[in-house]
């Protein structure tokens, strides 16, 4: 039963079917039986029948090769497949990317916190520690620059939106430790969408700057862990991450 579905509105094969007879259809089955044995090195189990029957033609109307794409049956067809599928909301009914529309969502206070690591090095850490490098104050630099990353936000990801930050924070803090420095960057808005990619953004941007301040030094330097450890504010509420260890 499943391989009947998969014969009639299959939306990841390769081959589309039009038809307008049994026989046309006919023959586009047993080419995919050919392209399935094909890959899987054997005939499909119970494969895809040759001759087909008047219920099967009856269960998904067919498209109609001779009409127009756009035509009522192409749309009837694409909305069947786009509903079986997993919803995104980035994703319009004929699969194109679309900004999502958040007219009809509340005014709420948001406000996001991302966090990521830039491994440095003993050599390299120890330059930033001494303020050494050529380019100059690398924490300072970087401070900025994640700031700025986080205003741009809506115009480096294509379907953020653009959104009036009523705060953006980055925090750079070196760990000895394990020779890294430690980023921290929060975003806050009062509006209808959230502020998670202006935080991540943020640190992002700042952990490429340093990154740049200092590859003179050392190709081996590494940007690790980036991630959104809490939000508030929206109808999803509040999410914190949950700490390990």
């Amino acid at each position: 039963m499943f391989l009947r579905r998969a014969a009639v509105a299959l939306p990841y094969s390769r081959s589309v079917i039009y038809a307008r007879s049994t026989h046309d259809l006919a023959s586009t089955i047993n080419e995919m039986n050919q392209e399935m044995e094909s890959v899987f090195g054997e005939p499909p189990t119970g494969g895809l029948s040759g001759s087909v029957s008047n219920d099967l033609m009856q269960e998904q109307p067919l498209i109609d090769a001779h009409r127009p794409a756009n035509s009522q049956e192409s749309r009837s067809v694409s909305h069947t497949i786009n509903q079986n599928a997993v919803g995104l909301t980035h994703v319009g009914n004929s699969g194109e990317a679309q900004m999502v529309d958040v007219s009809s969502k509340d005014n709420t206070k948001r406000t996001a916190i991302a966090s990521c690591k830039v491994m440095l090095g003993k050599k390299v850490f120890d330059m930033v520690l001494a303020n050494q490098m050529a380019k100059g104050d690398v924490l300072s630099v970087a401070k900025i620059a994640g700031i700025n990353g986080g205003k741009q936000t809506s115009s480096l990801i294509p379907l953020c939106h653009n959104i009036i930050l009523t705060h953006v924070r980055v925090d750079l803090k070196l760990n000895p430790d394990n020779y890294s420095v430690e980023i921290e960057g929060e975003a806050s808005s009062t509006g209808k969408t959230g502020v998670e990619m202006e935080a991540l953004t943020a640190v992002s941007t700042a952990g490429l700057t340093v990154y740049d301040m200092c590859k003179a030094a050392s190709k081996d330097i590494q940007i690790t862990d980036i991630r959104l450890d809490c939000k508030t504010g929206g109808k999803s509420g509040d999410w914190f991450r949950r700490m390990t260890g």
